[in-house]
């Protein structure tokens, strides 16, 4: 695990930390808002150009986020950039390279909202003083981006990646009640951020319908996973609408704000975070094309087909929350929240990673202590909901630990 001291934050004093910033701590700290207002701009605009669904976002949050990183980091020097070797001058305003870089990465990939994003820049570069300064930070954010840009090109995404139904027993196919097919299975083939492959770590396979494990899993689904008759208490259904939709930049933006950190501590935590979960989102959805298995609903409606004398088929059965079209194993949600959780206690050097969650589905805020019970509930959450099996969670929530502790130790270390 990498410690690292941050300003506020939890590690030991002096870890890890390269050479001192040019700014003072007030100055620092200021400079980082810059960061946090252009993740709230980017976060905006993918929501407002592209129309994503949750998955998705995660690969322009990852684009921008590793430009801006690269562009803060080859002015400060604390950590190793991002597949990237350029460095600018210590003069250079890296607020102003963090304002172009995230500007020209948005621009690139969504020019239709240039005006709103030329506005933004404006204004963030209004706040820098003229000068030379700000002017090495601009051409050095707009060469940062680039590289971003160049480096994603012809990387797999929105390519036609089909899954043909097949309505045999443990198969996928369409659910209730749009029935739409599996659209975006061009994730699982997408070129990884992070990983060498998408299927670096696809885990073994799911429980054998005969099994005593799928058997548990599917009972425990349709007991509690129901949109009627559930066993549910109400905690367990605030928490499976909770996590349905989180405002996680935001949350990251919430934590850097409070624990004081400087431009290039916060620009890394976005990059890291960013960039842990869109490999996370690959994973899963790799295994969801490598496996596909069936959904709870189609499971628990077909059960007299499974060959599994301990399920018990149920017609009606409807889950809690909307079935997204892809398959069960292995669950995208958990899979991300582990390599998020990973991830964090990695960059901050301790497992209390003091997160206040908004969820943008039900409007509540939850405050996450430990990367443990974030993890937890992310896991519960997808079970009580009735759209995942257990194994398909828990699984899920391994495997992305166990890539970003992989990535950790490439990427977005300290400069010794």
């Amino acid at each position: 695990m990498l410690a690292l001291a941050l300003p506020g934050a939890h590690a030991s004093a002096g870890a890890g930390r390269g050479a001192a910033p040019e700014y003072g701590a007030g100055q620092d700290e200021r400079s980082a808002s810059t960061v946090i207002e252009w993740m709230r701009t980017a976060d905006a605009t993918i929501e407002a150009e592209a129309r994503p669904v949750p998955p998705e976002s995660f690969f322009w949050e990852a684009y921008v986020s590793t430009a801006v990183y690269n562009a803060v980091v080859g002015i400060e020097g604390r950590f190793t950039p991002y597949k990237w070797d350029e460095r600018a001058p210590r003069t250079a305003s890296p607020a102003a390279a963090a304002a172009a870089a995230a500007h020209r990465t948005l621009r690139h990939y969504f020019p239709g909202a240039a005006p709103r994003l030329d506005a933004a820049l404006n204004g963030s570069l209004a706040k820098i003083p003229d000068g030379a300064a700000e002017d090495e930070g601009v051409a050095f954010g707009k060469l940062a981006a680039d590289h971003i840009i160049d480096l994603r090109r012809d990387d797999g995404r929105g390519a036609s990646v089909p899954f043909p139904a097949r309505p045999h027993p443990g198969v996928w196919r369409p659910t209730p009640p749009g029935h739409e097919p599996f659209g975006n299975g061009w994730i699982g083939r997408v070129r990884p951020l992070l990983l060498d492959s998408p299927h670096q770590f696809r885990p073994g396979p799911p429980p054998a319908l005969r099994s005593a494990r799928y058997a548990k899993d599917l009972n425990e689904v349709a007991a509690y996973g129901g949109r009627t008759g559930s066993q549910r208490t109400p905690e367990q259904t605030d928490t499976a609408r909770y996590l349905t939709n989180l405002d996680l930049q935001g949350a990251l933006g919430d934590h850097a704000t409070r624990h004081g950190f400087g431009i290039a501590e916060t620009a890394r935590l976005y990059a890291a975070a960013n960039t842990a979960q869109a490999d996370a989102v690959i994973t899963a959805w790799d295994a969801k094309l490598h496996y596909g298995t069936w959904r709870p609903v189609t499971a628990i409606r077909e059960a007299d087909t499974d060959g599994n004398p301990a399920t018990r088929a149920d017609r009606d059965w409807e889950p809690l929350l909307v079935t997204p079209a892809h398959p069960d194993y292995l669950s995208g949600h958990a899979t991300m929240g582990g390599a998020l959780m990973r991830m964090l206690t990695g960059v901050l050097g301790t497992s209390r990673v003091d997160l206040h969650i908004r969820s943008t589905t039900t409007g509540a805020s939850r405050h996450y202590r430990y990367a443990h019970e974030y993890d937890r509930d992310v896991v519960d959450a997808r079970v009580w909901g009735g759209i995942h099996t257990r194994t398909a969670d828990e699984v899920g929530n391994a495997t992305g630990r166990q890539l970003a502790a992989w990535a950790l130790r490439k990427y977005f270390r300290p400069v010794p």
